[in-house]
């Protein structure tokens, strides 16, 4: 007994020198792991007890302040039917933590450190407008000074929801808003304040990707104090994001070929109006404009709440080209075959001939001399035109009815106008006349030709009369073009300048 005694002590011993031993051993291998362990130390003194569960404050009744910044670092997306919009920002926010407060001198002068994200308390503070989660990068460390200030700096894609406003497309100006505000805490746990000054944040720039197709104009912010209930107050911070679309792309590929086209329908103004040839470009000018029309439509914003001003100005454009197609086949009516037509009414003689050319300085004389000599150039060449035109006019009872034919109106003064010298003044010859000239001894030849003589008569007065409708009708004509033209020309020229005048205000501005 005593025996087992005795061993027993003896085992004790030595066990109690070996221990020791080996603690120490080990101990000293894992000094020499950490031989600079002044942040494991500075780390294990600061999360031993900390409770990140729990605002950091040794008097509750004190808030919490936390100061946010915002920076812009590029526009990736504006979604003008969705109302979305989609940024890469920088945001910094630091706050106090009493909890995380060391004496440098006792950790080889250490005044920062960076510990785990998880490992600190961290203010709920969230952007109100957010509707989806962007892709952003995940940074899961802060910085930590040795008075307590926590500072938390991380990139953000943002998609925030945003009223756009694209009537004034593509010369328009987006103000989008990013409310940040802490979901749960009122104003006595957690105010916002901001890390640099209103005018310093407005005008920085420094890291803006200024090569997209929007420019950052300025970041503007805005405190505001809410409540609910009137009880219980939330802090807010709101940033403006103010940018500007650049308009080149759209000016280049949307506008001047819109312009281009109009102006050549202007230009179609000057085809003559008695040729077909005018109807044909309009109606070509009309058809490249659809296709125009079709092929920027993708290009153009969408929205059920409104239409961009381009939008409507490409509208009126196309209402013009069709107004100066129906104004050009109008024109083309009144100056064709006008010795087919009726005489002119003397209100619309009075009216366009006598009143229109005095009221718009319409000269018509140049004009209309060109206009008629194409009438009667191929006509006054020959003779032998006449005669055949002669003949056919007396085929017809010697003209008989109100320009029956207008081969005869065609032709002109040279075919037959030496005739007029052989023909007095109109004599109404009658069966009874040729008997009186019988009776008076007159040979029935020179009978025969008084009677072709006085149907020569009538050939020259009808076409006389004939040439006197057609020449209203082309003065008509005439003067309704050179006033619808006017008229078009003013309203497109005004349009023009008022979009214009609209469009470089806004860019301006």
């Amino acid at each position: 007994m005593r025996l087992s005694v005795l061993w027993t002590a003896l085992v004790f011993v030595l066990v109690q020198g070996i221990l020791p031993a080996y603690t120490v051993k080990k101990i000293g291998n894992n000094m020499g792991r950490f031989a600079n362990a002044t942040l494991v130390r500075l780390s294990e003194f600061l999360s031993a007890g900390y409770k990140k569960g729990v605002r950091p404050v040794k008097d509750w009744r004190d808030s919490t302040s936390v100061a946010i910044d915002l920076m812009i670092y590029s526009i990736l997306n504006v979604d003008e039917k969705n109302q979305v919009l989609t940024t890469y920002i920088w945001y910094r926010q630091a706050w106090t933590d009493e909890f995380m407060v060391w004496n440098p001198e006792d950790f080889d002068e250490v005044k920062q450190v960076s510990i785990p994200t998880a490992n600190v308390w961290v203010p709920d503070i969230l952007i109100n407008e957010f509707v989806d989660v962007g892709k952003s990068p995940d940074i899961p460390y802060v910085y930590v000074t040795h008075e307590g200030l926590v500072s938390n700096y991380k990139p953000i894609q943002v998609v925030t929801a945003c009223t756009l406003n694209i009537y004034n497309f593509p010369f328009d100006v987006q103000n989008c808003s990013l409310t940040f505000q802490s979901w749960l805490h009122t104003i006595k746990d957690i105010n916002i304040t901001l890390m640099r000054s209103p005018q310093e944040l407005r005008e920085d720039r420094s890291l803006f990707m200024n090569q997209g197709e929007w420019e950052l104009l300025h970041v503007l912010s805005a405190y505001k104090s809410f409540s609910l209930d009137n009880d219980d107050y939330y802090a807010e911070m709101k940033f403006h994001v103010v940018i500007r679309r650049r308009p080149l792309f759209y000016t280049v590929n949307l506008l001047l070929p819109s312009i281009f086209l109009m102006v050549m329908d202007i230009v179609g103004f000057y085809l003559p109006p008695d040729s077909g040839e005018r109807v044909s470009f309009k109606v070509t000018l009309l058809l490249g404009y659809s296709v125009f029309l079709i092929i920027v439509s993708d290009t153009l914003p969408a929205t059920a709440i409104g239409t961009p001003l381009i939008g409507v100005y490409f509208v009126v454009c196309m209402a013009l080209l069709v107004i100066s197609l129906a104004e050009t086949v109008i024109i083309v009516r009144l100056v064709h075959k006008q010795d087919l037509q009726r005489p002119a009414p003397d209100w619309l003689k009075r009216l366009v001939l006598e009143k229109a050319p005095i009221l718009f300085c319409i000269h018509t004389k140049h004009r209309l001399c060109s206009m008629l000599s194409t009438h009667s150039s191929t006509s006054s060449s020959s003779s032998s035109q006449a005669a055949s035109d002669l003949e056919r006019f007396k085929e017809h009872g010697y003209g008989r009815g109100p320009c029956s034919l207008h081969h005869t109106c065609e032709m002109g003064r040279g075919g037959l106008g030496g005739l007029d010298g052989l023909v007095g003044p109109p004599h109404h010859h009658t069966e009874r006349d040729g008997g009186l000239l019988g009776g008076l001894g007159v040979p029935p030849v020179m009978d025969n030709i008084l009677q072709e003589v006085t149907s020569i008569r009538h050939f020259l007065e009808k076409r006389d009369k004939c040439r006197e409708i057609a020449k209203e009708w082309l003065q008509i004509g005439y003067v309704l073009d050179v006033l619808l033209f006017r008229v078009y020309l003013v309203a497109m020229v005004a349009y023009s300048i008022t979009l214009g005048t609209l469009w470089s205000v806004w860019q301006i501005v």
